[in-house]
Formats: C-alpha cells, structure tokens, sequence
C-alpha cells in the first residue's frame, strides 16, 4: 500500500524532473507555497486530495487507480503514462 511519504516523495521528484521551484509550482497550481511544502512533507498527516490532483496536473502527470497486487509500481506507471504522451 502507498503511504503518504510516499506520495510525498513522488510529488518531490516529479517537481524536480519538471525543474520547477516550490514557489513556481505554487504559483502555476494557484496556491500557496507553503502549501507546495506542506505536501512534500506531509508536515500535517495529511493531504487535500483536490490540491494534491492540480499540482501532479500542473507537473504534466495524472493519477490512475491500480488493483492492489499490481506489481507496477508508481514510478512504473508513471513511465508508461510518459511513454504514451510521447506517442
């Protein structure tokens, strides 16, 4: 099961592929910055999905559910989802 850090990391990483600050990506996504922050670090046990969404589409990425059991991974998916935009 994913976890919030988790999530968390992802946000992180897809950020950084990207090459945007916190304060860009705020800016774009139309929130604060230390909200950008506050979900990279899960600083309050918890995430406003709605805001989480916008910054992933701000980013260029999507969520997709998985069955659980999958073995992909969300790095995996993420890949696939890259690999079908390019085509």
């Amino acid at each position: 099961m994913i976890t919030l850090a988790d999530v968390a990391v992802q946000l992180k990483a897809a950020r950084y592929a990207v090459g945007v600050s916190q304060t860009e990506l705020a800016r774009r996504a139309g929130v604060a910055r230390t909200t950008v922050s506050r979900m990279e670090s899960v600083a309050k046990g918890d995430m406003s999905v709605s805001v989480l969404l916008r910054l992933f589409e701000v980013l260029g990425y999507e969520f997709k559910t998985v069955k659980s059991g999958d073995t992909r991974t969300l790095e995996d998916i993420l890949a696939e989802q890259r690999a079908e935009d390019r085509t």
